[in-house]
Order: structure tokens, then C-alpha cells, then sequence
């Protein structure tokens, strides 16, 4: 290797450039100067002499000439584009170039050996120049290095240097993609892959790679630690992706071309490294599953956003290309279920230009179960089908549940299990043309899959499983998270902003809520816990489509997405508002429309946004803000007709397609339960959440705002229904490393409680005949007819039966022994059916039992134990939602009050609530002593203290409410210990009051009067005297304090005269000497004592900190101290925008 020019004593990109040979080197490259390389001329890419010595070596048949011909035709290539030759090129780097030689047989050279990596010619190059001719000039470019394998560059690496803060690998990027495709594309006809790197940041992509798509490589093996230290990266590169071999595996199968046909989309794209080892990891597992046969591929946790759909297609290619010699795959077919057309249709569009790169023949989209059988019956092997799941469990125009036997089918199941998983524990009702009504039995989704196909092997991919997932489709192989996709750059963070839109409900309408949830406790002491709590769930429309509410929400989301954009103007923002149902959405549309018509005017482009004519061909007139939603029968004639009637389908397709195009006028979707999976636009920035979400829901939705978009630093969550502690709950599960997957010991132990508690049930029916349920295609009458005697049966039967209770025996109804039953088996199914470990008649006789208890319950109006706490929980949150609703009436102004002033205690007693009186005062006290204490800490303290004993006094009095007092008069007794706090905590306000206003009667200024209190209060705690105390008004008066705290002030006076004076450490120092110097000489303390001179100190960088600084605006919220203590609820207030309160 050269030795290096000199350099100064600086270091140099050289030095850096050498030292990333050396990493190569110690890999197994080779290193060689570009300068010492033979070339005819300097337009020559190839090495002639590796790319030769090579053929000759693999191919001892051929000719020297006929290897001459070979090296000519790769380094003559061309085709219509640029980019066409690079894909043509790479194709026969992979997969040989077709040469027929002169004794006239065509045979397949192949350009690269992969089968056997130590045959090829690895080398490492620099100074390696190639000349190009710019407007008749020769010019010259030398990339930093070229790693060659058979004398083919086919990986370009441009570096920039590591001490140059300047210096940064987008500038790498930029000569890539802008100069050396300019000046030397013919060089890049070889070269797919590409690595920039600045020494801290070192990453992969390809020369058709978008910057923002540049990712590092952060693992060298599977199973190492993910390391995020960016010094790290250089060499996690080198090994995990340069060592040879894998450079060659990654090359081969990893890179992705889409067709041949489609080239001018230029699209190229190489794996990222979580893609890698997962596929690797699925491919193995998937093979062990064929050849134990045991139908569970596994499952494959990935984040949303992570680019599962990608992983699938190195998979299928790795399934096609890399199992030939397993006798039970051979060439595989692959069955691919989306569990919505979205997905289908997103699967499509990379599939169905992918029939290349999968190697499997036919891709299509199957329109049935039909279509699909007829498909697979033709073929033994290959073909790629995409389904989705509602077609493929519909069962209604083809009975025959077998679809093909073969053992070389894999089903790639994308989320697709979820939407069947309370199909399996429900008997579907309904009436035949006579008006019978009909009960029919339904099948888990393993089930129907096992039928459809007997021998397959099944694979789940999900960004957010359950415990089902795992039972499906087998142990999880493989997770990457979405912590882990924020830390790899794949994805954007998500910033949190709380902004909880009270409601302003008169008490008459809060009794007509209550109402209607005892009403819903009443009918719907339902048939299980789900529906209980989706019905308790739906009374919550009732708070939340109230109109003053919608209107106040329009103007928020109006103010707050108005104001970021002009925070960025240049940058597309994207905004999507989640409601809770589509009565609610449309009515918040109908506020925008008349507040904001403008909005609605339809434009194919924003005003003042710059467009070409050809973008301006592609768009069509849309709204500034639309709602998309699907249309059912019942809806009203306006909102029918607003959806788009019988032509709703098209207008969602139209409104789909202008959301994803950057520049459409569309920028503000109002949704319910469409686009929040699934739905992928990288502009999307802000996401408006006025819908309660939990579990993986929730996650699916808020992920719709962490697509990279350049410019995009973050996608932002504005809560208005409070789903703070339900995203902690789930990002816990779906953001790190908590699994949920029930154990085999789970699984095996519920399947034994379900067996017992089945046996006990079918006992108790010994005299029913069952058979209708048995049979899956048994008269639906016949079922339902059965359900309902034998819910009669349990309602009248006066029979009575013991239970062992604790240490004793109990006698109870027949009916409840039969509802606690029924609940405890189902309890265990829920866990157990996934798994398949139930036969069908087990599973049908459960949907029996649930189906004939939920008869039961609604003929005795009772309810399960679940679904009453669920309500009642629900209900206790509607009832406190409404009496803190008029916490938001004094501060939704977003202005600064005056704690203290007249107007404010005015406003105080217009609040009518005790608790809403109670929560404001202790706010405006917190926020009150927290400015405060900026400059005078210790009267903060001794108040905060005060505070603190206020609240703790309130919460116990609330735990020891007696059992009398918690049933009819709970409510007085709450209100009086309601009254008892705010009575303390207005005596605390006036006591602060007073102290501020005391340092007029001893002549001090309010300053002067802070560093007076705390030489009274360091005296009395260190127990020295000084100076004497009298007492004036009720005032403690000490003359020599009050001398000496005001010399201290007038020495801070003096020092922060100068200009900049906070920020200069050198009056800093010099000020604390000062005052330090003044105590000694005033003999205060009047021994030296280093504890008193540091609390004097602490006051003076607290005077000086917050000194010139106004006070904050932003209220401090209660809810922390009362985090663990449920007894208030404690609404977060709406503030004014441009006041920060975001968390990360």
C-alpha cells in the first residue's frame, strides 16, 4: 500500500480512505493501486485481466478468443437507459451471460461463482481514474474506492473525512448520485451497490438509492447486540456486509430489481439488515416445518414500517431459488393473505412486478376460493397468489373446504389472522327466507386454513401480534422493533401532545348519560366481555359528539395545523383526524366546512405552491379536507350522498390516490376505521386522535406518522381523548423486547382446565341431544331451535347445587352455576384454540355453551362479573369527565392570570363543582409555587410542603370513607372532604399572598425581602445569633438582616449591570466572591462555615438563573402526584399552540 502524502498534522480523508482499505484487507480484499492497474485507456471500468483470468479458469473449454468475446460483450453493453444497463448487467452478474460458442452450442457462463466464493478475484481499489468527455473537453473523476470481483467494480464506496465537520456523508451522496451518474454512468453500469461514509455515519444502499434511504448494517452475525454507537458502524459494515461470502450472498439474492419492463421507475433497492437475517431466519424455519411437518412456519414480529412486504419478497426469491435441492419444497407455491384490499393492493403493486426477481412464474391476484383451486390445480409447483382473508373464509358459493393437498405450499398470512380471531367464538344468527332464524357455526382461522390446505405451511408476519399469532403460526423466529426502527433511521420518532378536549354538559344531560349506561348494563348484560365493553364504549358518543365540544375541537385542530405548516412552509405536512365513529366524523367536518370553507373549495394544487405542468396533469381537483369512510344503507340522505353513494368505492379509490400525491390539494383526511392500517403516505405528519385506541390498534394508527419524508424529523400524536397510558401500555409490548406469546405450559394447562369445565357442561346437558352442533352441516334451524330450549331449560330450572368455597360448602342456583362455568371455560379456550389442539367437536360444543349463556343472560338481564366492573369503570370515567368539565372555561384563554388578583378569585367562584374548584386551585398553587421558588426557594418549599399535606390529607380521607358512607351519602361525604381541601388550599393562597406582600411593611423591595428570609432562616437553623428580632404588624423585624440583605442585592445590582452578565462565568465568579466577602466582613455567620456560605449560595445561582426570566404560561399539571391514586381524575387542559408540551 502507498505510503501516505503529508498531511500537516491534520488529519486527512486520505488517511481515513486507508484506513477503510486496511478493514477490507484484513476481510480478505485485496489491495492494488488504480494507478498500477493495466488499461488501454482510462474510459476502461473492467480489470481485462481478472475478468479473464477468471473464465478461463471456470471455463477450461473456451477459447482465448472466445473468452476475448465474452470480456468484449460485458464491456460493450448498452440498452435503451442508463439505468437499463445496470439492471441488464447485474442480471448477468447473477445469473450468467448466454454465449454461444464457435462450435456452435450455446451454454451459460457464469460472470461470478457463488457457489464457491474463494474462486473469485476480490480486490480493493483507489486512485483508480476514469476519463470522461464533457462538452468536448476530457475531464477526469476518481472515486475513493471500487471493490472489484472479477474485474467487474461492483461496489462503489465514497468516503468524506472524518475531523471535517463540513464534510458529511450527504456530500458522498450527492458525488454518487448527481456527479458520477452525470460524468462517468458507464462506470455505474456495474456497479449496483454503493457505501458512503464520514467515519461516524457508515452506510449501504445503492447508486439509485435515495439519501434518506441509506441505512447502517448493525449487526455481523444474527443473534449479536444491536450496537447504535456510531463509531461502531464503520466496522459493523465491514464484517457484517464487505467480508466476502456474505458480500456475495447479499449481492446475489438481496437486491432488488423490479421487471425488466418497468426500468424506468428505476427502482433498486438492497436489503437492510433486519431484513437480511430475518429472511434467513424464516427460510430455515419454514424449511423445518416442510420436513417435520409440522404446518407452523413460525411468526415474524416486524414494526410497522420496517418493510415487511419487502422481506417477504427476499424470502419467496430465497424459497424459489436456494431450496431446489429439498425434495419437499422443490419450487414452492406461495399463497400470500392480507386481511384488507389495501394491503392487497399494496402487495400487488410490488408482487406483479416482481415475476424476475420471485422466480416463481404466475403472480395474480386470485379473486375466490374458486379461482384459487383452479389456479393451484393446474400446476405443481411455483405461482404467487395474493388473497385476501374475507375471500378466502367465505364459504357461502363454495362449500367444499379443501382447496389443495400438495406439501409445497407456504401461506404468507400479512396481519391477516386478526380479523378472524372472534370469528371462532361466535354462532352467527340470522334469518332464511321464511324468516327462521338460523344459528351457524363458525371456525377459527387455523382451522380453515388446515382444511383449504391440509399439508401447507404457514407463516405469520405482524408489527403487532397477540397471543393467537403465535399458536397459528408457530414460535416467533425473528423481531425487530419499533425502538429499533427509530434507532436505524427506518422510521421517524413520535412525539406525544396531550391536548384533552373537555365537554360542557349541563347536569341533565349527565343523567341521561348515566342513564343510558344503566340501560346498557340492563340490555347488553350480554353474551361476553367484548360486546359489554363495545357497547359502554359507544355511550361515549354521546360525550363526544356533543356540538360546543366539535366546534372547540375544529378550531384546535384548525389553529394547531395552520401554525406548524407555516413553521415549514416549504415542506408538505400531511394530516389525518381520527374520530370514533363515523356520526361524529362527519358532524366535525360539517364544523370545519363552516368555519372554514375555504377548506373545501376544490383545487388540484394549494395556492402558492410551485408545480410543473406534467404534475399538474397528474392531479385532480380535490378538497383541502375530505372524509373517507365507506357508506352503509341506513346512513342519512346528506351524509349518503357526501360518501358518494353507490359510487363510494371510486370516490375512496380517488381520494386514496390524491392523499399519496405530494402536491394534491387533499391534505387533511377525517377517518374512522379506514387508512389507520396498513395506509402508507411518507407526508403524513400529524395525526389528530379523537378515538379511544388500546393494544395493537393503537399502534397500527399511530404508526401511520412515522414514514421518513425528507424534511420529516418526527411524526406528531395530538391527543384529545387521553390514550397516554394505553400507548405506554402498548409500546411496552410492541416497542421493546416483552413478548406475548402464551408458553406450552400455558397452552397445555388451559387446554386441560377447558377439557374438565367442557365435561362438566355436557353433563349438565346429559339429557339434550347435541348432535345439531356436531355436525357443520346440520340443519342452522335445527341449532337455533336447540339454543333456545336449552337456555329456557337453564332459566326455569329451580334445581340447586353445591360449590366448595373457602373452607365451606355453597348452595346456588342452577343457572349461576351454569354462567360460572360457561365463564371459566371460556376463559381457557380463548388461550387454548388458537393452538389446534381442539378437536371440531370440542370447539362446537363450546360455541354451544357461550351461545346458550348468552341467551340466558339476556332473559335474566344478568351479566358477568367482567362486563359489570367494565361498565362500571367506564361509567365512573364518563361521571368524572363531566365534573371537571369547567376546568377548561377559566384557562382555555391560554393567557397569563394573576393568581393573586381579584378577577381571579371571581372566576374562582363561579366554579360550581367542589371537585373542579378543588383541581384548579391546586394547579394555579403548583404553578404558583414553582414561579416562586425561581427566586425565592425557601418560602416555595415551606408552601410546597404545605400543598403536599393538603393533598395527602384529602386522599386519605377519601380511602377511609365508611361502608355507610360509601353507599348512599358517598356523595356528600366526597363533597365535604372536597370542601375541607379547597378551605386549606384557599388558606395556603392567602397565606402566600401575604407573604409576598410583607416585604412592604419592613421596607425591603420583594428581592431584597428573598435573600432576608433565607440569613433569618440559616440563623435560626444553624442556631447563631445575629442581630435582634422585633416585631412590627405581626412582621419579625431584624435591622442587621435586613442591612446586610440589602447590601447582598445591591452587590447582584452592581454585577448585572454589565452587559451579557448571565452568560459571562467570569462576573459569575467574581459576584459569588463578592457576597462571599460581604458576609465575612458583616461577621455573618459570626464563625466561618462553609454549609451557611453554600445555602447563601444556592439563593444567589436561583436569583441569578431566573432573574430575567419571565414567568412560564404553561400550567404544572396535578395528574403526577396523583398518578397512583385514582380518586381524582384530573383533565389535561387544552393551552395555547406555540407553548411546548410534548413528549417523546
Amino acid at each position: 500500500m502507498s505510503k501516505l502524502k503529508e498531511y500537516n498534522g491534520h488529519y486527512c480523508e486520505s488517511e481515513y480512505e486507508y484506513a477503510f482499505i486496511g478493514f477490507l484487507g484484513a476481510e480478505g480484499w485485496k489491495y492494488i493501486s488504480g494507478n498500477s492497474i493495466n488499461r488501454l485507456n482510462k474510459r476502461d471500468v473492467l480489470i481485462a485481466d481478472d475478468f479473464k483470468k477468471f473464465i478461463e479458469h471456470t471455463n477450461p473449454d473456451l477459447t482465448s478468443d472466445e473468452v476475448t468475446q465474452i470480456f468484449d460483450n460485458v464491456r460493450l453493453v448498452g440498452a435503451e437507459s442508463d439505468f437499463a444497463t445496470l439492471h441488464k448487467v447485474y442480471g448477468w452478474m447473477v445469473d450468467g451471460i448466454q454465449f454461444t460458442s464457435q462450435d456452435g452450442l450455446a451454454k451459460m457462463v457464469h460472470l461470478i461463482d457463488f457457489e464457491n466464493p474463494n474462486n473469485n478475484i476480490f480486490r480493493v481499489v483507489n486512485q483508480f481514474t476514469i476519463e470522461y468527455t464533457s462538452n468536448g473537453q476530457k475531464e477526469n473523476r476518481r472515486p475513493d474506492i471500487l471493490l472489484f470481483v472479477n474485474g467487474m467494480p461492483l461496489c462503489i464506496i465514497e468516503l468524506k473525512n472524518p475531523a471535517d465537520a463540513h464534510a458529511t456523508i450527504y456530500d458522498a451522496w450527492e458525488q454518487i448520485n448527481i456527479r458520477y451518474w452525470r460524468d462517468i454512468p458507464h462506470l455505474l453500469h456495474y456497479c449496483p451497490l454503493a457505501c458512503i461514509s464520514d467515519g461516524v455515519k457508515t452506510r449501504l444502499g445503492t447508486v439509485r438509492t435515495p439519501y434518506e434511504h441509506f441505512y447502517a448494517w448493525r449487526r455481523v452475525n444474527d443473534g449479536d447486540e444491536v450496537s447504535t454507537l456510531p463509531f461502531a458502524e464503520t466496522e459493523t459494515m465491514i464484517k457484517g456486509v464487505y467480508s466476502p461470502t456474505r458480500f456475495l450472498e447479499i449481492f446475489r439474492d438481496y437486491i432488488y430489481f423490479q421487471d425488466s419492463i418497468y426500468d424506468s421507475d428505476e427502482v433498486e433497492i438492497v436489503c437492510r439488515y433486519p431484513q437480511f437475517f430475518a429472511t434467513k431466519l424464516l427460510k430455515q424455519s419454514i424449511v423445518n416445518s416442510i420436513v417435520t411437518k409440522s404446518g407452523k412456519g413460525c411468526t415474524y414480529f416486524g414494526a410497522t414500517g420496517c418493510g415487511k412486504t419487502y422481506t417477504m419478497a427476499f424470502l419467496a426469491r430465497q424459497l424459489a431459488l436456494r431450496c431446489s435441492n429439498i425434495l419437499e419444497i422443490g419450487s414452492p407455491t406461495i399463497i400470500l393473505i392480507v386481511d384488507r384490499e389495501e394491503l392487497q393492493k399494496q402487495g400487488a403493486k410490488l408482487f406483479t412486478k416482481s415475476k424476475e426477481f420471485l422466480n416463481l412464474g404466475e403472480v395474480s391476484v386470485v379473486k375466490n376460493r374458486a379461482h384459487l383451486r383452479q389456479e393451484l390445480g393446474a400446476r405443481q409447483s411455483g405461482g404467487f397468489y395474493i388473497c385476501t382473508i374475507q375471500k378466502f373464509c367465505d364459504r357461502e358459493d363454495d362449500k367444499i373446504g379443501l382447496i389443495n393437498d400438495r406439501q409445497n405450499i407456504i401461506c404468507f398470512s400479512d396481519e391477516a389472522h386478526r380479523t378472524q380471531l372472534e370469528h371462532s367464538k361466535k354462532i352467527w344468527f340470522s334469518k332464511d327466507a321464511n324468516e327462521n332464524m338460523k344459528a351457524m357455526l363458525s371456525k377459527p382461522y387455523a382451522k380453515v386454513l388446515k382444511e383449504a390446505f391440509p399439508k401447507a405451511t404457514f407463516v405469520g408476519f405482524t408489527g403487532t401480534p397477540i397471543a393467537e399469532t403465535y399458536q397459528t403460526f408457530g414460535e416467533e423466529i425473528d423481531r425487530y422493533t419499533m425502538d429499533q426502527a427509530v434507532a436505524d433511521g427506518l422510521t421517524v420518532s413520535i412525539k406525544y401532545h396531550p391536548r384533552i378536549a373537555n365537554v360542557l354538559l349541563d347536569k341533565a344531560k349527565a343523567k341521561e348519560i348515566e342513564d343510558y349506561y344503566k340501560k346498557c348494563a340492563d340490555d347488553g348484560a350480554t353474551s361476553d366481555d367484548i360486546e359489554a365493553s363495545k357497547r359502554a364504549m359507544s355511550s361515549m358518543e354521546v360525550i363526544l359528539s356533543e356540538p360546543s365540544r366539535l366546534e372547540k375541537l375544529a378550531i384546535d385542530i384548525h389553529n394547531h395545523y395552520v401554525l406548524s405548516c407555516n413553521g415549514d412552509p416549504d415542506r408538505v405536512q400531511k394530516a389525518m383526524i381520527v374520530c370514533s365513529s363515523r356520526k361524529i366524523a362527519y358532524s366535525l367536518l360539517l364544523k370545519f366546512k363552516d368555519k372554514y370553507p375555504e377548506w373545501f373549495e376544490e383545487k388540484k394544487i394549494p395556492d402558492g405552491v410551485p408545480t410543473m405542468d406534467e404534475e399538474l396533469k397528474e392531479l385532480k381537483p380535490m378538497p383541502f379536507m375530505a372524509m373517507v369512510s365507506s357508506v352503509r344503507s341506513n346512513d342519512e340522505a346528506e351524509m349518503y350522498n357526501y360518501l358518494g353513494g353507490v359510487k363510494n368505492d371510486k370516490r375512496s379509490e380517488e381520494l386514496d390516490a390524491a392523499f399519496k400525491q405530494e402536491k394534491s390539494n387533499f391534505r387533511i383526511a377525517i377517518v374512522v376505521d379506514m387508512w389507520i392500517t396498513g395506509f402508507d403516505v411518507p407526508t403524513l405528519t400529524y395525526l389528530y386522535n379523537d378515538k379511544p385506541l388500546k393494544k395493537h390498534l393503537l399502534i397500527q394508527t399511530i404508526s401511520r406518522v412515522n414514514r421518513k419524508y425528507p424534511g420529516k424529523d418526527y411524526g406528531m400524536i395530538i391527543d384529545y381523548i387521553g390514550i397516554r397510558d394505553n400507548m405506554r401500555e402498548a409500546m411496552k409490548v410492541y416497542g421493546g423486547d416483552t413478548s406475548v406469546a402464551p408458553t406450552p405450559d400455558d397452552v397445555e394447562q388451559a387446554t386441560s382446565v377447558f377439557r374438565e369445565e367442557l365435561e362438566i357442561l355436557k353433563n349438565l346437558f346429559i339429557d339434550y341431544d347435541l348432535t345439531p352442533f356436531l355436525n357443520p352441516g346440520g340443519n342452522p334451524i335445527e341449532r337455533y331451535k336447540l339454543l333456545s330450549k336449552a337456555a329456557e331449560y337453564v332459566f326455569v330450572s329451580t334445581q340447586v347445587l353445591r360449590i366448595e368455597g373457602n373452607e365451606k360448602t355453597n348452595q346456588v342456583s342452577f343457572m349461576t352455576y351454569f354462567l360460572k362455568t360457561v365463564k371459566r371455560m371460556r376463559s381457557a379456550f380463548d388461550i387454548c384454540q388458537p393452538s389446534g389442539n381442539l378437536d371440531e367437536e370440542e370447539s362446537a360444543l363450546a360455541q354451544c355453551f357461550m351461545a346458550i349463556a348468552g341467551f340466558v343472560r339476556k332473559m335474566s338481564g344478568t351479566s358477568d362479573v367482567d362486563a359489570e366492573t367494565m361498565n362500571r369503570a367506564v361509567s365512573k370515567m364518563v361521571e368524572e369527565a363531566l365534573k371537571y368539565n369547567q376546568v377548561e372555561s377559566v384557562l382555555e384563554s391560554g393567557e397569563e392570570e394573576e393568581i393573586f388578583s381579584p378577577e381571579y378569585f371571581e372566576k374562582l367562584s363561579d366554579v360550581k363543582m367542589p371537585a373542579t374548584k378543588l383541581e384548579l386551585l391546586i394547579k394555579m398553587l403548583r404553578k404558583q409555587i414553582k414561579e416562586y421558588g425561581k427566586v425565592n426557594q425557601l418560602a416555595a418549599k415551606s408552601f410546597q410542603e404545605m400543598i403536599e399535606k393538603t393533598i395527602a390529607e384529602y386522599h386519605e380521607r377519601r380511602k377511609h370513607l365508611t361502608a355507610e358512607e360509601a353507599g348512599a351519602t358517598q356523595e356528600i361525604a366526597s363533597e365535604d372532604i372536597i370542601k375541607a381541601a379547597t378551605e386549606q388550599a384557599l388558606e395556603i393562597l392567602r397565606q402566600m399572598n401575604e407573604n409576598r406582600e410583607s416585604f412592604r411593611k419592613i421596607g425591603l423591595t420583594f428581592e431584597e425581602k428573598v435573600f432576608y428570609d433565607i440569613l433569618i432562616a440559616l440563623r435560626d437553623q444553624y442556631n447563631f445569633e445575629y442581630g435582634t428580632n422585633k416585631e412590627i404588624d405581626g412582621i419579625v423585624l431584624n435591622d442587621k438582616c435586613k442591612s446586610l440583605a440589602k447590601k447582598v442585592k445591591e452587590i447582584i445590582d452592581t454585577k448585572s449591570s454589565y452587559a451579557d452578565w448571565l452568560n459571562n462565568q467570569n462576573i459569575r465568579n467574581q459576584l459569588k466572591l463578592d457576597i462571599k466577602i460581604c458576609l465575612v466582613k458583616n461577621g455573618y455567620p459570626p464563625e466561618y462555615s462553609p454549609e451557611v456560605f453554600n445555602n447563601v449560595m444556592k439563593q444567589v445561582e436561583n436569583f441569578e438563573e431566573y432573574s430575567e426570566t419571565a414567568p412560564e404560561s404553561k400550567v404544572i399539571s396535578f395528574t403526577e402526584s396523583l398518578s397512583t391514586q385514582k380518586q381524582i381524575m384530573v383533565a389535561e387542559d387544552i393551552t395555547p399552540y406555540g407553548i411546548k408540551n410534548e413528549i417523546e
